[in-house]
Formats: structure tokens, C-alpha cells, sequence
């Protein structure tokens, strides 16, 4: 069975048509070319129809919806599994909206080779929807001028969102900034921050799928007081912290925005995972293992979020309030920090990261572990929990995460722990039965925290949100729907980000010239 779940918290108050705007996603089931060879533009064209064909339906059932607005995912067009020669053929050259006004729809000869950018043109313009997509862009680089930026072919090859009006204006194009594992695809050679305008909701900006782990460009325009984002993405699911949903989601509450998510659909490679999310709702669909391999189309009710100015206070990441409804915007409560904890703590493995954590087995009970100077702190009472059956913890991490691209965090996490034994803490969950009311909270050293509870068979819950200008985050979060998988309040350093890569090229340094030595002893002395 899919799980669809309509989550509406409007605090009160009632979203009327007046204020509000209705939104579509699609999780698309992708359909890729088998074999990603260099092919013709017609064997890429048939293709492409197939998956745009799709596209139009799917366009077509949201405008019956009163949908103003649909998005597709990321490489929903093409697929994904293509190196820079084999993608050749699919791509297109958009011209930049920003300096030329172009109708592909209604002036389909003006720039040559264009097909894809026409038909979703006449399919925004057929259905009177605006429509955001993703698609191959290639560009001219100036090789004879700018040799040592151009890549060696000439052109700059982009992964790139287009936005039509719903008359089928291009109004939009984006490259993406932040690239994941894309040997087809170029970073491009200045960071773009890119928005558009509509009649029913005013700004949104675009950002493509690992983008909104990084500061450039996604809290750029949060900075610059853009509150709804365009989020096509191929996301790859990463429990216990990084489930497509969970951490989309932790992104609208804690950046105050909303973020229309439209993911791919594809098991081998754990992709599913599409949402539209407000700081009050959440409209969204998650396949578990037993769910059919197909599409689903989200259409949503969404307040307008009024822009905030760019001297706003910076830290109003959240319009969720406390349960007591104050926002601590000048100083912290007087309560001290909580001590570390005297329970014993251990080490585990969470997505590589090496989390200190601390067992929660009484029923109920303040437990606090920290790693370097973040502190996390935990006031719980299970509400229904069986320790012969399930194993809960809490953990801490502060410093960098290694991987294809390397960012530093401060995490505070609950996770449910695979098996009985505490070395299976932090590996990935996907059901729970135990649940429980609790408060979580740490001060931390930045002001960009991403909460999120996600319970069983992929389920979120929306938890309040108190923050001080101090940097102190409490969660509080009592009658649980589901079992608990992980509670998280998920900080990003971004301000270390450049420091942490630096801290990787040395590591990196230190192997090859261990590595040289060792070669050069190989060779000078044992002949």
C-alpha cells in the first residue's frame, strides 16, 4: 500500500483561497534508456517523448485539480545514467530569460533543435499551469578566450531547471550548483540564484536536489527573503538521517519556507520520496519495499508565505511555535546547560559519521552525551515500548562529514537501532512500534538547524520548535501517531564548509606523499 498523508497544522487558522495557491508535484517512475550509448537526436527524441508523455498527463490531471503550478524531478526527462559523450544528443541550448523573452510554444522556430524546451511550453500553455522541469542544457564557453575554464570540448554541459508561465513563457533557467556523481554534467563557472515571479504566490527560486544541503545557492535565497522553493531532485534515501522526506521537510520548517519536492521514482538506486511542505503542512508520498514501482502526482492547498526582508531576523527559521507559543528572539532561557550525562556512552557508526551515544532503556528518564563542546539533551517517558523488541539511543556528532562532497554539521539525534546490540545504533530502520513523548534540545555553534521526527513505514510527524538567539534549539513533541525512527535536529555549519574541504585535500595530500615515499623505498632499496 503507498502512503499518501495529508498533515494540515494551520495553528488555528484557516488557509483560504484568497491567501493561498493550489501546488502539484510528480513522483515520476523514470523510464531510462537501456543502453546509454551516443545515439542520434531522433533515438534520443523518441526517448525523451516517452517520459514526456508522462509529463503531460500528469500536467493534464493537475489542472483538473485547480493546480496553478506543477513540478518535475530531476532528470525526469532523460534519466540519469549517462557520461558527458552519451548525453549528447539530449541536450538542448535554453536561452537565458533574464536577457531575451522567448515563447517556445508559440515561436518554435526561433532557436533550432529546441523540442523538448516546445513541448513543455504548449504543455504549460495547454493547461494553463506554470511548470517547472529538469533537462540538459548545453552552452558555448569562449575555449580561444578562456581556455583554463572552458572544459576541453568547448561547451559547458548543465543540469538545469526551466520554469514556464502558463501562457508558455520561458520565465527561468538555473543551473545546478551543487553537482552529485554527474560525469555529464559542469559546475557553473558563477553561482546563480535564480527566481521567478507568478500572479498567485509571488517569488519562488529554484534549487536542484543536493543543492539544499549547501548554502550556495538554497540559503542565499533564503537570505534574501525568498520563502518558496522549486526542489526537482533525484534523492537518493540515506536513513536514519537523510530520508528524502525527512530532511526536505526539515528544511521548510527550519529555513521557515516551502518547498515544493518532486523526486524520482526508482528502487534500485532507493529513490521515492515527494512532498510539498509548508511551515504548517505537509502533503506527501513515500513508497515502502512492498509498494508497486510506479508515479504518483501530490496536489496540494499551500498558504502564501509573505517574503521576509533581508534585515528580518535572521534566525526566524521556524513560524512554528513553542507550545507555549514564544520564540526566544534576544536571550536564552535561564536554565543552564545540562551536564554530560553519567550513563556510559559508545561509539557507532551513522552514514560514517562516528556518533557518541547513550542507551535509552528506562521508561523514563533526563539523559544528556556530548561530542566536543555540542551537548545533547534528552527528556523523555515512553508511551509504549517493549526493550525486548527495540533499542533506542541518543547521539551526537560535531564535525565533518566525509564523503563525495564534505560539509560539517552539529546532529543531535533519537534513532530506533537496528538490532539489540548498541553497534547496531545508526544503522538504517525502517519500522518502529515504540513511541514516546519527549523534548530534545542543545545549543549550537550555528543558527541553521533542521528539525524532523519520522516515524514507522516513513511517516513524518511535525514536532514544536522553540529557538534562541544564543543558538539554543529545543524540539518538544508528545502523542506520537507512529514508531518513533529518529528524532533529529540536524545543524549545518556551513561557515566550516570550506574549512573542512581544505582539512580533506591535506588528508588527501598526506596519503599521495605516503605514497611516494613508500614507492620511492620500493625502489631505491629493494632493487
Amino acid at each position: 500500500m503507498l502512503l499518501f498523508l495529508l498533515l494540515v497544522f494551520c495553528l488555528g487558522e484557516t488557509v483560504s483561497a484568497v491567501d493561498s495557491y493550489v501546488a502539484a508535484v510528480y513522483e515520476h517512475r523514470v523510464v531510462l534508456n537501456p543502453d546509454p550509448v551516443p545515439v542520434s537526436r531522433r533515438e534520443a527524441l523518441i526517448h525523451m517523448q516517452k517520459n514526456l508523455d508522462v509529463y503531460e498527463q500528469q500536467a493534464a490531471r493537475a489542472a483538473q485539480q485547480g493546480a496553478q503550478i506543477i513540478v518535475f524531478p530531476e532528470v525526469g526527462i532523460l534519466g540519469f545514467n549517462f557520461n558527458r559523450s552519451s548525453i549528447s544528443a539530449y541536450m538542448e541550448t535554453v536561452p537565458d530569460p533574464q536577457e531575451e523573452s522567448w515563447n517556445p510554444c508559440t515561436e518554435p522556430h526561433r532557436h533550432n533543435n529546441t523540442e523538448v524546451l516546445q513541448r513543455l511550453s504548449c504543455m504549460a500553455r495547454s493547461h494553463n499551469l506554470y511548470l517547472v522541469a529538469n533537462m540538459a542544457d548545453r552552452q558555448p564557453c569562449p575555449l580561444k578566450t578562456a581556455p583554463s575554464s572552458c572544459p576541453p570540448d568547448g561547451h559547458w554541459q548543465f543540469n538545469t531547471n526551466v520554469a514556464f508561465s502558463s501562457d508558455g513563457l520561458l520565465v527561468a533557467r538555473y543551473h545546478k550548483q551543487n553537482l552529485y556523481k554527474e560525469a555529464a554534467y559542469d559546475t557553473p563557472p558563477k553561482l546563480e540564484v535564480i527566481t521567478f515571479d507568478t500572479p498567485f504566490a509571488g517569488k519562488f527560486g529554484l534549487i536542484i536536489c543536493f543543492d539544499i544541503l549547501f548554502h550556495d545557492p538554497a540559503v542565499v535565497l533564503v537570505e534574501r527573503g525568498v520563502r518558496q522553493f522549486i526542489f526537482p531532485t533525484a534523492w537518493m534515501n540515506a536513513l536514519p538521517l537523510l530520508d528524502s522526506i525527512q530532511f526536505h521537510r526539515a528544511f521548510s520548517l527550519g529555513a521557515n519556507v516551502t518547498v515544493l519536492s518532486a523526486n524520482l521514482r526508482f528502487d534500485q538506486l532507493r529513490m521515492t520520496g515527494s512532498g510539498i511542505f509548508t511551515p504548517f503542512s505537509a502533503t506527501f508520498h513515500h513508497a515502502v519495499k512492498e509498494d508497486p514501482e510506479e508515479g504518483r502526482l501530490l496536489v496540494a492547498r499551500v498558504p502564501v508565505l509573505e517574503p521576509m526582508g533581508v534585515n528580518d531576523e535572521a534566525e526566524s527559521t521556524s513560524s512554528v511555535p513553542s507550545e507555549s507559543g514564544h520564540y526566544y528572539k534576544d536571550s536564552c532561557p535561564g536554565s543552564p546547560s545540562p551536564a554530560p550525562s553519567s550513563y556510559p556512552t559508545f561509539t557507532a557508526n551513522m552514514r560514517r559519521d562516528p556518533f557518541k551515544f547513550v542507551l535509552i532503556n528506562k521508561t523514563e528518564d533526563n539523559v544528556t552525551v556530548c561530542d566536543g563542546a555540542l551537548c545533547c539533551h534528552l527528556q523523555y517517558k515512553w508511551t509504549a515500548h517493549d526493550q525486548r523488541k527495540e533499542l533506542y539511543a541518543l547521539g551526537a556528532f560535531a564535525g565533518t562529514h566525509f564523503g563525495y562532497r564534505s560539509y560539517a554539521l552539529q546532529v543531535c539525534a533519537v534513532v530506533r537501532c537496528a538490532g539489540l546490540e548498541s553497534s547496531s545504533c545508526g544503522q538504517k530502520v525502517e519500522e518502529a512500534e515504540s513511541k514516546m513523548d519527549f523534548l530534545l534540545e542543545a545549543t549550537f555553534q550555528t543558527k541553521y538547524v533542521y528539525p524532523s521526527v519520522l516515524v514507522n513505514r516513513m511517516v513524518l510527524e511535525q514536532p514544536k520548535l522553540e529557538k534562541a538567539a544564543c543558538g539554543r534549539v529545543a524540539m518538544k513533541h508528545s502523542n506520537m501517531r507512529g514508531g518513533l525512527i529518529t528524532a533529529c535536529l540536524y545543524g549545518r555549519m556551513y561557515h566550516l564548509d570550506n574549512k573542512s574541504s581544505a582539512v580533506e585535500m591535506s588528508k588527501v595530500d598526506i596519503r599521495l606523499v605516503s605514497i611516494w615515499i613508500i614507492s620511492y623505498f620500493l625502489i631505491n632499496h629493494l632493487g
